[in-house]
């Protein structure tokens, strides 16, 4: 039935407590995975896979005591792999992401030399973005990476989405709005439909509602993700995949007013409205409260050729900017970081290049080789889940998390 849970097909919840909040709550590590329904489904996918690789180093007799630590290293090196070679080169200039993995970074947390004194590396390596690492230190996250940069996803999204059998044009449900996703989750809904661009019935974390996901709101993998990439045209329906939207400074309206859950607001600011709300805004007013350098600060910074400002301005398809002359004039000299990187990528071929690009490049590639299991100081590795020895894209990782039962990529068929 629809309004009942589906064994494994949500993730796991508390079922306890005297709130229906306390019981909706997504018991994962970070409840932000459990505010939209595309995250919280990608989620649980990646449980199912660490699962599914455990179990495959159980059939292969991995005595108990090593177990899990086999396990999480393979879990964590295929997943590098799969980001190295399959979603940064979606989303990045393929050159830049070739010259951060072949050569090492240039500007955020560079290796300490050793064999130079400290004057001498002070004044030739210094890092532009962050500090001098060494062997065993942990991998920071820059706020031009978290504030700025990585918001590029944002420009991502859809309005509408062909979710699954019952909600897809022509379905009974009709097309999975944004909205819907947002109410379907525990974190920012309350897992039962409601009023349509209306959250105000969800805003309160205690709403009545349900406490687990209903089953038609199942995700169908075949129609988020193309799985041609894996050769399996069987998986691929004829009507196609939900494609994201190219990265540009244009965003979906629905996320113009987003529910106070999906920012962590729901008590901690119950008068949020108008445009607290807006997600455009809260990123720039973000990087004002932090002080985010311009995009031509970075460009600057990271020796990269800035924008000219008549590109900035008049983009490639992408905002519109209304303003007086004077203010056009400041912005196009002062563009704030998230806005400019969006331009490059709209100005180019829809991937992160100049600034944008650097910046991600390198954090992931920081973040890889600080990582207790990494691809980057292990450079012989190869992954093992693939077709082959050079292959592994997130279609295999879903193929492996089903663990050969491909209908659970489409439980409703």
């Amino acid at each position: 039935m629809a309004n009942t849970d589906q064994a494994g097909f949500d993730l796991p919840r508390s079922g306890e407590g005297s709130t229906p909040a306390e019981r909706r709550a997504s018991v994962i590590p970070d409840a932000r995975n459990d505010e939209n329904l595309a995250v919280a489904q990608t989620h649980l996918m990646f449980m199912k896979f660490h699962n599914a690789v455990v179990a495959k180093l159980v059939a292969a007799g991995t005595p108990s005591t090593v177990l899990f630590d086999r396990a999480r290293e393979s879990v964590v090196k295929h997943y590098q792999w799969m980001l190295r070679h399959d979603f940064l080169p979606r989303i990045v200039d393929d050159s830049i992401v070739t010259d951060v993995f072949a050569n090492g970074r240039r500007f955020f947390e560079l290796p300490r030399p050793y064999e130079v004194s400290e004057d001498c590396y002070r004044v030739r390596n210094t890092p532009k973005v962050g500090r001098y690492v060494q062997p065993g230190d942990t991998p920071t996250m820059p706020i031009e990476f978290s504030v700025g940069a990585y918001r590029v996803g944002h420009s991502m999204v859809r309005a509408a989405y062909q979710w699954n059998r019952i909600f897809r044009t022509g379905g009974v449900g009709g097309i999975a709005t944004l909205g819907l996703l947002f109410r379907f989750t525990g974190t920012s809904g309350k897992l039962a439909p409601g009023p349509v661009d209306d959250f105000s019935d969800v805003n309160d974390p205690n709403t009545p509602g349900g406490e687990r996901l209903p089953s038609n709101w199942i995700a169908d993998f075949r129609r988020l993700y193309d799985f041609s990439d894996a050769q399996r045209p069987d998986l691929v329906l004829a009507e196609g995949v939900n494609l994201a939207k190219r990265i540009d400074t244009s965003l979906v309206d629905p996320l113009r007013l987003l529910p106070r859950g999906s920012f962590g607001g729901r008590t901690e600011f119950p008068g949020a409205v108008g445009r607290a709300l807006n997600l455009a805004f809260r990123n720039l007013t973000r990087a004002g409260m932090v002080r985010l350098a311009t995009g031509q600060q970075m460009a600057e910074l990271l020796e990269v050729k800035p924008l000219e400002p008549d590109a900035i301005l008049t983009g490639n398809g992408g905002a519109v900017l209304p303003s007086s002359p004077d203010g056009k004039t400041f912005f196009a000299q002062n563009t704030p970081l998230w806005f400019y990187i969006l331009r490059e990528a709209e100005l180019g071929d829809g991937r992160l290049t100049g600034v944008g690009g650097r910046i991600v490049a390198e954090v992931f590639h920081r973040a890889m080789e600080g990582s207790d299991h990494s691809i980057v100081r292990d450079s012989s590795w190869r992954p093992t889940l693939g077709p082959d020895a050079d292959t592994f894209r997130m279609v295999h990782l879903l193929l492996v998390a089903v663990a050969g039962k491909d209908t659970d990529l489409a439980p409703l068929g």
